[in-house]
């Protein structure tokens, strides 16, 4: 058997080689971000193999252009140098997708020497070797050195010595590429997102169309595109906070953070490095920096929710945010400065509060700039039937329900009832109606006991069985003559009866036929 040996300084060449490729691969595998990477590679084939100058560039899908991302050696800057495909050799190299070696680039004419790599009067020879970077048959840019002119050095192995380095590059260039994708998704979704939001906090989905709510939309449509601080006033369960996103949503905000602080739900300890935020070891429990609610909505809106329920010593410290936008973080010397709007809000009685002195006068004015009432429920009776029907929607999608619309019966019984959990309280009402629902239609006993009380909707607390026979006759009849739009027959033949003893029925109950013909 005859073993081969390579000559010894064919063997260290090869040794030489192999160990700049480990070092190029070293490189390129400890950063994430692709400039480091090459000008890692650039910066050890300076280094070792070495090279006078070289550069890498990529292509851009969008322009189709050959951009300068790394170089190293040259005599002036180089970042914005730019090829066109077929321009000089870089460019050829690029529209070809083959390697240009070129030993004496005085010789050349198309090498362009455009960033200044080789001064005929000062410089010796120069030998030019540029290779493609290619994945799946496709160039993704060119790698390009400079190296001393030698008349005995070996193209062949230099060039393939090199196209060995550009494919170690694919492997950050792919990861750069991977990246780019994810953020512009990512940036895709955000903008999709925001503009979801914006369609959905729009005040014109806001339901109601009574004379009330009328009022409240022309308010939010006057306020929206300013920076006014805005106090938004009505009971609890009326939907504040709606109107809050409303007025951010369509503002030139909508694409900055929307911060909800339920000042009620803090504790009184808390609530000072819940709003500005805290240093590391500022207090027993803080390991680490925080930033505060305020800090967290910079260049968007807060929204101060439960406002009446603040502690004077922090309506003190609260005033100056809203006078100055600045800040310290509890346990820290650096003044914050930020540019947040304000929407608060409250149930409370703050003019009764203040007289009691429990909120600070100067808070109240600087807070009650633009004042939005929010209705309660019992006072719109006219929006009880929409919202009603959009919760039943709502609900009946959201748990697979084949619910269609609401009984006769049942919305005067939510029309007659107070609502004093306004349309918090409407909306529970009509998903737990959902749930018990086993037909097509809510009906009144699917409606909670507390709207069944004579207090709520005039009917007596406790029925004999007869009565409550006969309210439920009733209701079946009124919502067969509410499905045929007053049709006698049809309503007979819908409850599978006679139309004599449907017009009996009719007059016992005194059911008005003509309500239902609309």
């Amino acid at each position: 058997m005859t073993i081969t040996t390579l000559p010894k300084v064919g063997s260290d060449i090869i040794i030489r080689k192999l160990s700049i490729l480990v070092k190029i691969n070293q490189a390129v595998s400890r950063s994430l971000n692709l400039q480091n990477s090459l000008n890692a590679t650039l910066q050890v084939l300076h280094e070792s193999y070495p090279i006078k100058s070289g550069a890498v560039f990529l292509m851009d899908e969008e322009t189709g252009l050959l951009n300068m991302e790394a170089s190293i050696g040259y005599r002036r800057e180089t970042a914005k140098t730019v090829y066109k495909p077929g321009e000089g050799l870089t460019g050829r190299i690029a529209a070809t997708a083959k390697p240009i070696i070129v030993p004496q680039v005085s010789k050349e004419p198309l090498f362009l020497n455009r960033m200044s790599s080789w001064d005929p009067a000062e410089d010796r020879e120069q030998t030019f070797i540029g290779v493609p970077i290619i994945m799946d048959y496709k160039t993704l840019g060119v790698l390009i050195v400079n190296l001393p002119y030698t008349p005995k050095r070996d193209y062949d192995s230099a060039m393939k010595f090199l196209t060995l380095v550009a494919s170690a590059l694919l492997q950050p260039i792919q990861l750069n590429h991977l990246v780019d994708l994810e953020r512009k998704k990512m940036l895709d979704e955000k903008v999709l997102f925001n503009e979801k939001l914006k369609e959905e906090f729009s005040f014109h989905k806001i339901i109601g169309n009574s004379h009330e709510m009328r009022e409240v939309y022309e308010k939010v449509a006057q306020v929206a595109g300013a920076n006014t601080t805005v106090l938004v006033r009505g009971e609890s369960g009326t939907g504040k906070e709606l109107i809050a996103q409303a007025i951010h949503y369509n503002s030139p905000r909508s694409d900055k953070p929307f911060v909800r602080v339920n000042c009620a739900a803090i504790p009184e300890s808390l609530i000072e490095s819940e709003f500005f935020g805290h240093e590391k070891g500022a207090f027993t429990g803080a390991i680490a920096r925080k930033k505060g609610k305020f800090e967290l909505a910079d260049e968007g809106t807060i929204f101060l929710d439960e406002i009446g329920d603040l502690s004077p010593m922090t309506q003190v410290k609260l005033l100056r945010v809203l006078q100055e936008q600045e800040f310290e973080r509890v346990g820290g010397t650096e003044t914050l400065k930020v540019d947040v709007r304000i929407i608060a809000a409250t149930n409370a009685n703050l003019e009764t509060r203040m007289s009691e002195g429990k909120f600070r006068e100067d808070l109240y004015y600087r807070l009650n700039v633009f004042s939005i009432f929010l209705p309660p429920l019992r006072d719109r009776k006219t929006d009880i039937l929409l919202l009603g029907d959009h919760f039943m929607l709502k609900y009946s999608r959201q748990h697979g329900k084949a619910v269609k619309r609401i009984s006769t019966p049942a919305i005067d019984m939510l029309v007659a009832y107070h609502w004093p959990g306004n349309v918090r309280e409407l909306e529970n009402c009509i998903e737990r109606a959902v749930l018990v629902c086993e037909d097509q239609v809510i009906h009144s006993y699917h409606l909670p006991p507390t709207l069944q009380t004579a207090e709520s909707s005039n009917t007596v607390p406790k029925l004999s069985l007869d009565s409550a026979i006969a309210s439920y006759e009733k209701e079946l009849i009124q919502d067969a003559l509410k499905t045929t739009k007053g049709n006698r027959a049809r309503a007979a033949r819908l409850l599978q009866t006679t139309e004599r003893i449907v017009n009996y029925k009719i007059n016992k109950y005194h059911i008005d036929v003509l309500r239902f013909a609309k």
